[in-house]
């Protein structure tokens, strides 16, 4: 790399995380099959498109979810709090915290000794955390984190040495193969002391067609939020898609549980990538978007053992579609 432009990198943020997208979507549209990391999703309208999926009728996991952070608040707090220590709450993958505002307030009223720390990848929703929840939850302590998870998970050990509380909710653990999802739970463990404790939120096996109408719905929003990638890499990395010659695909498997996203080129097609890559698409070719894993309560349970956790807890919503395990640190 040329000093002048590592000097410029380490001085504009923004930058290195250009090139970083554009090294990974150049890498993942060169491989086959061709494939897109999920995690660029996130964008300012990647954000608006994923809260307006979270309202529609057919996306379940977050009125599940939501439900059991409303209906059992006190149960998972008390879980939580255990010793009545002074503890970190940290959430990977905040979002908006609509959920997470149920504990944070039922905390504040215990008046348990916490600071919040949110992370994610997406700078709008930290900037939104920070900025909001001291104004609605009035004595919050809160120290947003924008970055990737593990990094993240470094700076709060180095910001306080106090009992971490990791909440990883939202079935975002589903959003991997069951192999990265055991890679990704170890090396969660390596970034906890025994004692600390991580409540995982997993969206159970059900009726596939319910499954698969999650994924697909009427209104065409989950089509629009992965389109918006491809507009996304259009905007930011200089590059022509054509969104109108893809279609969005999803497919369930009841047998292993993978749900998953793929967007379809409807012709024969070349995409220029900031003029110096020059991507070809053949018709029907497709790129894999996405996955969501279900999990069964087994499955669960064995995944927390295999990579270090005792499970302690589950909770779930009244359908049992969606549970919420705590698991503490071996």
């Amino acid at each position: 790399m040329d000093s002048t432009l590592a000097h410029t990198e380490l001085n504009d943020p923004s930058k290195t995380k250009t090139n970083l997208f554009y090294n990974d979507v150049i890498t993942g549209l060169k491989s086959t099959p061709k494939r897109l990391n999920s995690k660029y999703f996130y964008d300012a309208n990647g954000d608006k498109l994923f809260q307006e999926l979270m309202n529609s009728p057919e996306y379940y996991p977050t009125d599940c979810e939501l439900e059991i952070f409303a209906e059992k608040t006190a149960e998972i707090a008390d879980a939580l709090i255990a010793d009545g220590d002074a503890f970190d709450l940290i959430e990977l993958g905040a979002g908006d915290a609509t959920k997470s505002t149920y504990l944070l307030k039922y905390l504040l009223e215990k008046k348990a000794d916490f600071t919040y720390l949110p992370i994610d990848i997406s700078e709008n929703v930290i900037a939104y955390l920070n900025m909001t929840l001291p104004v609605t939850l009035p004595g919050l302590q809160i120290t947003g984190l924008n970055g990737e998870y593990f990094h993240m998970l470094t700076k709060a050990a180095s910001i306080s040495s106090r009992r971490k509380v990791v909440l990883f909710l939202g079935s975002n653990i589903g959003n991997m193969p069951i192999s990265d999802a055991i890679e990704f739970c170890r090396e969660l463990r390596k970034h906890l002391s025994p004692g600390d404790m991580a409540l995982i939120g997993m969206d159970l096996k059900k009726d596939p067609k319910v499954v698969l109408a999650a994924y697909n719905d009427k209104e065409g929003i989950t089509k629009r939020f992965n389109l918006n990638l491809l507009e996304r890499i259009n905007r930011e990395l200089n590059s022509n898609f054509d969104v109108s010659k893809f279609e969005h695909y999803p497919t369930y498997d009841p047998e292993t549980g993978a749900c998953k996203s793929y967007l379809i080129s409807t012709v024969d097609q070349q995409v220029t990538i900031n003029d110096k890559e020059t991507i070809t698409f053949l018709k029907d070719e497709y790129i894999y978007m996405e996955i969501s894993q279900k999990f069964t309560i087994m499955q669960a349970d064995q995944i927390a053992i295999n990579t270090g956790f005792v499970p302690v807890g589950q909770f779930f919503d009244t359908k049992k579609w969606f549970i919420d395990a705590i698991w503490v640190a071996a």
